[in-house]
């Protein structure tokens, strides 16, 4: 068994990176053959006058839809956030739930003249029930 760490987890893109002005939600990701799963966070300088985007991990039964909001025991870490006080920042938050689906949210954004945040968020995958040799 390989014990590297490349080769014993798989990062995902659910918010692919872009300047978001608005909600929206992230691709889902199977979290199916893998044991554990942590979404990561990566966002750029919020600009607008008093900036405020709300991230929510939810997950589903289905790919396509259902999604509902992670219950916070199921998670290691606390959703953030992000507003011009706490930018630039990785925000690391583990899921312990048993949903198949996952993906990263932005939930709601605040402020005024034309609030923006780039940010980008993947999905880790660990601890495969297959290892590589």
């Amino acid at each position: 068994m390989s014990r590297d760490l490349k080769n014993n987890v798989t990062a995902v893109q659910t918010l692919a990176p872009a300047e978001y002005d608005t909600t929206a939600d992230g691709a889902a990701v199977d979290l199916a053959n893998y044991s554990s799963a942590m979404v990561v966070i990566a966002a750029g300088t919020a600009t607008g006058t008093n900036p405020s985007f709300t991230f929510e991990i939810q997950h589903s039964d289905s790919s396509g839809s259902g999604y509902t909001a992670v219950d916070d025991a199921d998670l290691d870490g606390t959703e953030p956030v992000i507003t011009g006080g706490n930018d630039e920042a990785v925000y690391k938050i583990g899921y312990k739930g048993t949903k198949r689906y996952l993906r990263a949210n932005i939930k709601t954004v605040g402020g005024t003249d034309t609030p923006t945040l780039p940010c980008s968020a993947l999905v880790i995958l660990g601890s495969p029930r297959k290892a590589p040799k």
